[in-house]
Parts: structure tokens; sequence; C-alpha cells
């Protein structure tokens, strides 16, 4: 799920907020709550989840293609 960053014209409150792709936009700014946020553009945020990549993950399987290819040549 994206992370989007909003601005309160009104009290000028700025945060984020996680949120799915389908959700409507923010419209009550949570501090003064009032109908005057924007969301703003900004350099992409991102969570990664789990265990992450490491190094090793595909390496070994992409040498065995490699190496059975330049055999059979």
């Amino acid at each position: 799920m994206p992370i989007y960053e909003y601005y309160c014209e009104q009290c000028e409150h700025k945060f984020d907020k996680l949120q799915k792709i389908s959700e409507e936009t923010l419209k009550e700014c949570p501090n003064c709550h009032q109908l005057a946020l924007t969301k703003l553009i900004s350099a992409p945020k991102f969570q990664l989840k789990g265990t992450g990549w490491y190094e090793t993950d595909f390496k070994n399987s992409s040498k065995k293609e490699t190496t059975s290819k330049t055999e059979g040549e």
C-alpha cells in the first residue's frame, strides 16, 4: 500500500497516511477537523515487508542455466 502525504491549508498540519490505492482522498484534517486537506505530490514512499531479497536468492539458479547451456553448445 502506498503512503500519501497530505497538507491542511487551514492549520498547516502536514502528515503521511498509509492508504489503499482504491481508497478515496482524505478531505477532513485530523488536527483541526476542517475540510481543507490537499494531497501533495512528493517523492514516492514505500515499505518493504518480509525477509527481503538477498544477493544469493537467485544466484544459483541462473548459474545452473548458464552452465548447462554452455556445456550443450
